[in-house]
């Protein structure tokens, strides 16, 4: 580690600070990333989406993706917990779709393709070392880095902020803000022996909408599964039960997972991970900027996590590449970022918001071929947030259908409270529309 002035510093090699390490090391910048831990290590976040794909071949990360195993992914399919009918969606039917697939990754395994790449574009990258503080002056950032017991000083006219939810800057300047209303709590674990569809069918994200809570299913390999429950922290505090019971049991009260995991095994320790949704007031300053989980977080329904970390560190980056060759452009360009960024997450955050009630799964549950109103969805499903007024309109309509349907019903209702074994389907429905 050189005690010389870099361009850029960047704390954290998650996907966002790794994505904009390597493209500004490959513009020439000078950059250095600080990662507090070592690689690989696990990660949640499993399930990439195809409006990645762009920067992923923009990044030259295709072939290397390939050679790792990731497994090719071409949609998903959404149940209620009410049905073993579910509704898939193909990412090639996405509105102006331009890819079919995405990726099912291991993220401790993708998240070290990522850094390793970087390091490969020029970036210097160093491991295991912790920033302990920031202070910024009128012409840079000076940091202090540890490493084994020993500090040391580096220098950089600018700071990226890429470290997650700790968030460096965010407690520095104390602008990280939660959403009380999404205080979720997730338990998840890797299974192996699963069963899945065949063919492309096999790759899809599955997620289940019960009552109270969600589940996913998300194969990672030919043989492993990652599953994960999701619902209010305040439930699973009430249970009084391990993470390790917990999962056991809500697993075994859906039939659609206790079907398709009768042969399988856990492979891994259960996980608990708390605090999901929040974002930053703000995501720039004079000489820093805020990208990927630094910047917010929304929930991790929809697979949006990875997709807003590339997506925000690409623009993070290409603003950065900007700013060190017109510093006087640098509000400018900053403040642009922030809007695109805090766009992509008011779309998702409006989904999220409608996906935890029930009125959504609903109509998701029943499409009708209106409008284009299905490859909208399905489009912004995929990953995009962008301003597309085709796609913009028909999901307001699809959110006044999700409105409507709390007033005046125009697909069927559903309790989304799992049938117990035995129980006739039109029994089922009696009790849904009485």
């Amino acid at each position: 580690m050189s005690t010389a002035m870099y361009d850029v510093a960047i704390i954290g090699g998650g996907p966002a600070g790794s994505t904009a390490a390597a493209l500004l090391a490959r513009a020439g910048r000078r950059v250095v990333v600080f990662e507090r831990e070592k690689f690989p290590r696990f990660h949640i976040g499993e399930s990439l989406l195809p409006f990645s794909m762009k920067a992923f071949t923009r990044l030259g990360l295709h072939e290397k993706f390939l050679h790792a195993g990731f497994l090719k992914k071409f949609g998903g399919e959404i149940f209620g917990a009410c049905s073993d009918q579910g509704t898939k969606f193909y990412f090639k039917d996405g509105y102006r779709s331009k890819t079919d697939h995405a990726y099912q990754v291991t993220r401790g395994d993708f998240d070290k393709v990522l850094l390793d790449h970087a390091a490969e574009c020029g970036a210097e990258v160093c491991e295991q070392i912790s920033v302990d503080r920031v202070q910024f002056s009128q012409d840079n950032v000076e940091l202090a880095v540890k490493s084994n017991g020993s500090s040391q000083s580096i220098r950089a006219h600018y700071l990226i902020d890429a470290s997650g939810r700790a968030s460096v800057l965010g407690r520095h300047f104390k602008i990280k803000k939660t959403y009380d209303h999404l205080q979720k709590l997730s338990i998840f674990a890797h299974y192996d022996g699963v069963w899945r569809a065949e063919g492309i069918d096999g790759t899809l994200t599955v997620l289940i909408r019960a009552i109270d809570r969600w589940f996913w299913l998300i194969p990672l390999s030919a043989e492993r599964t990652s599953i994960g429950v999701v619902l209010d922290s305040e439930t699973f505090r009430r249970s009084k039960l391990s993470a390790e019971d917990f999962l056991e049991q809500a697993l075994a009260e859906q039939p659609i997972i206790a079907k398709r995991t009768t042969n399988a095994s856990r492979v891994s320790q259960v996980y608990v991970e708390a605090d999901f949704s929040y974002r930053s007031a703000r995501l720039y300053g004079d000489r820093w900027l805020l990208t990927g989980d630094a910047a917010g977080f929304i929930d991790p329904i929809f697979s949006s996590g990875v997709f807003l970390a590339v997506f925000s560190g690409e623009q993070c980056a290409d603003a950065l590449n900007e700013v060190l060759d017109r510093p006087r452009a640098a509000k400018r360009l900053f403040a642009r970022y922030e809007r695109s960024v805090n766009r992509a997450m008011d779309v998702y955050l409006r989904f999220v918001d409608a996906w935890y009630t029930k009125e959504f799964i609903e109509v998701f549950l029943a499409p009708r071929n209106v409008l284009g109103l299905a490859p909208a969805v399905n489009a912004v499903l995929g990953g995009n947030v962008g301003n597309s007024f085709p796609i913009r309109w028909r999901m307001w309509v699809f959110y006044f259908l999700v409105w409507l349907q709390r007033h005046h019903p125009i697909a069927p209702k559903r309790t989304l409270v799992p049938k117990k074994e035995g129980a006739s389907a039109s029994k089922a429905e009696i009790s849904v529309t009485a």
